[in-house]
């Protein structure tokens, strides 16, 4: 069993432990955060359910992300990833959720956001949450695998009380 492997069983024993359902919003790991919870057995008790918004109208179309911020600051941008999981947690069952949105490459990197910028948040039905931008390096299959990594490290992080949500 891989580090992927043992985070997401971690986290959904959080979740089941204290009844809780997530729901997930990726961009540019496309459906991985949701393959890797949906690998673990018994994981319909704490998943409800994954969005899968690559384009900037799926964004706004499934998760409501306004126009302005994506105009204003793009898709992969803070503003934008709170705006998914705000999406993901309105139109879902779900007391929890994440949102990622990044530049996994070779291509698509600018000046101020290179290949590897990734953007992460994290929030609960309550209204708590954060968001954080990360820098990763390596290939795409890299860049993609570590944001997931963190994506479910910072939800189990929430979920357990270890990070300041506010």
């Amino acid at each position: 069993m891989d580090d992927l492997e043992t985070l997401a069983e971690q986290v959904g024993a959080a979740l089941k432990s204290r009844g809780l359902m997530l729901a997930s919003a990726e961009s540019c790991t496309g459906g991985w955060v949701g393959a890797a919870i949906t690998a673990v057995a018994g994981s319909s008790h704490w998943f409800d359910r994954g969005f899968i918004t690559y384009t900037n109208e799926s964004k706004q179309e499934m998760l409501g992300v306004s126009a302005k911020t994506l105009a204003e600051y793009g898709a992969v941008s803070e503003p934008t990833v709170r705006e998914m999981v705000a999406g993901a947690l309105k139109h879902s069952h779900a007391q929890v959720a994440l949102a990622i949105s990044g530049i996994a490459g070779p291509g698509g990197a600018t000046l101020d956001k290179p290949v590897g910028t990734v953007c992460i948040a994290w929030a609960m039905r309550s209204g708590a949450g954060r968001s954080q931008t990360f820098h990763f390096q390596g290939d795409r299959a890299a860049v993609r695998r570590q944001a997931v990594v963190a994506a479910l490290q910072g939800m189990l992080e929430m979920i357990e009380g270890e990070t300041s949500f506010s």
